[in-house]
């Protein structure tokens, strides 16, 4: 397996240091009063920071190169249309000309208020109902409008372009090639074979990461966060990730959500045969993300396990267990 050694290339935020971030702040009027706390991210660069006798703000730096700045400032406006429509979602900050996206020794980045909470336990059908209205009010503002600058949510972005990378890369060893290239033509294939069946599913813009550890709940409900990934693609993309055990169980939660979820906004039901098949894409997608981001000192420090043998071993084997998955799609 060939990765780039992280410490010896150059990265993206060689030259985001401290003093970097907070003048950054500074430039933008605040007065930062030198507390910095980098926060759990490995995409961007997120970082709670110190403003004097005010609240702390979580201060985010794109990673330069991934997004124009065209799709940033659409993921602004979304966010700030879904607050507009008393929807929880964590917006950035706009200035006294309504800006929200700065520029500083190179980066672009935005500033955010801090808030709190916990991770949706989700597990009482009065909570996957009261999540269900929450995304059923968010799709229905999402339906209204068109993301311009954004990525949509397909087959090629997402697997085939991942497939290819790893192969093209040689990362995987070499006594897996055989295996990855063979399943995962395999599974596309399968995966292609249910976004047929599933027809003309409406697109619309979406959270597109809504995982557990993106919503925060509080004693009031959940808010969500971080809207880095948004882009075009079908409801169902917003709620499988919220569905856990076997598909018995993930039928009886999505129901509940689902409850909620009607009461503003239609869900295409048949659209749940895609669950397994964007799951499957997720993980391909995963797969290549980090492979992508080697370089970057984050990413070996945050997954050692990553260049191990073992690593490409059970993701072959998770794979397996979703050609088995698609062959069994969740019915609604």
């Amino acid at each position: 397996m060939r990765l780039m050694n992280a410490a010896d290339a150059p990265h993206p935020y060689d030259r985001l240091t401290p003093d970097m971030i907070l003048t950054s702040l500074e430039s933008c009027g605040f007065c930062c009063d030198g507390r910095l706390l980098a926060l759990n991210s490995y995409e961007n660069r997120v970082y709670q920071v110190g403003i004097e006798d005010q609240q702390p703000l979580i201060a985010k730096f794109y990673r330069p190169g991934r997004w124009s700045k065209e799709s940033i400032l659409e993921e602004h406006a979304f966010a700030l249309e879904l607050v507009e429509h008393e929807i929880p979602v964590v917006a950035p900050l706009a200035d006294s000309e309504a800006t929200t996206l700065h520029e500083h020794g190179g980066y672009l980045f935005a500033v955010y208020p801090r808030c709190g909470g916990r991770w949706p336990d989700l597990d009482t059908a009065q909570q996957r109902q009261q999540m269900g209205r929450f995304l059923g009010r968010m799709h229905a503002v999402g339906a209204t409008k068109r993301f311009e600058h954004r990525t949509r949510l397909d087959i090629k972005t997402l697997g085939n372009d991942s497939r290819e990378f790893l192969l093209e890369q040689n990362i995987l060893p070499g006594y897996l090639i055989e295996a990855y290239d063979t399943l995962t033509s395999d599974l596309l294939k399968q995966t292609q074979n249910l976004f047929d069946a599933a027809g003309p599913v409406a697109q619309i813009r979406l959270h597109g990461d809504c995982h557990p550890g993106n919503i925060l709940w509080t004693d009031s409900g959940p808010h969500f966060v971080d809207l880095d990934d948004s882009r075009t693609g079908p409801a169902i993309q917003d709620l499988w990730m919220l569905l856990s055990g076997e598909q018995e169980e993930m039928r009886g939660q999505l129901e509940d959500v689902l409850e909620g979820y009607q009461t503003f906004y239609d869900f295409d039901r048949g659209s749940a045969i895609l669950i397994e098949a964007l799951r499957t894409l997720r993980i391909m997608h995963y797969a290549a993300w980090i492979a992508r981001r080697w370089g970057d000192p984050a990413f070996p420090q945050a997954f050692p396990w990553f260049d191990s043998p073992r690593y490409w071993e059970e993701h072959i084997l998770s794979l397996r267990e979703q050609a088995a998955a698609l062959d069994n799609p969740l019915v609604l």
